[in-house]
């Protein structure tokens, strides 16, 4: 994956001083390394019972919905609070550089759905760790969480846990 890795820019001191920024857009403009991001993301949950896909705001819509289509399953947003139009229920993380909230209609999953979460970015956990507390609370059943990149030197994937966490591109410092 290190080709992927070599697609995506690194935008130092954004959103705030001291933060590396991973820009997917320049991989996204690459075809040919989306259908391989994709794909890669893909692969591991292809055996699995998928029931819908769990996508975050907002680069989790693009590799959340294409994910959903490949897999023939329904494409659920989890967006910030006041986007979702219906009744929705809300969760409070912790990030990387601040403190955000995640919202999701209440009627997006049913009890014992199978959810795959798909995001562009695993950091600290916090957002995982939101929209897990959210399909747990409509009843949902995760089978997994699935990220393009993962900053593993910021430990995120431990406050998954049990769950399955794939990760296709890994930065393992700053």
């Amino acid at each position: 994956m290190e080709e992927l890795k070599e697609k995506i820019r690194n935008i130092p001191d954004f959103p705030k001083k001291g933060i590396m920024f991973r820009d997917i857009t320049t991989l996204l403009q690459d075809p040919k390394a989306t259908k391989k991001a994709i794909k890669g993301m893909l692969e591991p949950f292809e055996s699995e019972k998928i029931d819908a896909v769990v996508g975050t705001e907002s680069r989790g819509f693009i590799f959340g919905g294409i994910i959903a289509y490949e897999l023939g399953v329904s494409f659920v947003p989890v967006r910030k609070p006041g986007k979702l139009p219906f009744t929705t229920e809300k969760a409070s993380f912790e990030k990387e550089y601040g403190s955000d909230e995640l919202e999701i209609h209440r009627d997006a999953i049913k009890k014992g759905d199978k959810i795959l979460v798909v995001d562009d970015l695993l950091a600290t956990g916090g957002t995982g760790q939101a929209v897990k507390e959210l399909v747990e609370k409509l009843g949902g059943e995760i089978v997994g969480f699935c990220f393009l990149i993962e900053l593993s030197f910021l430990e995120g994937k431990e406050k998954l846990k049990p769950y399955k966490v794939f990760s296709l591109i890994d930065y393992t410092s700053e």
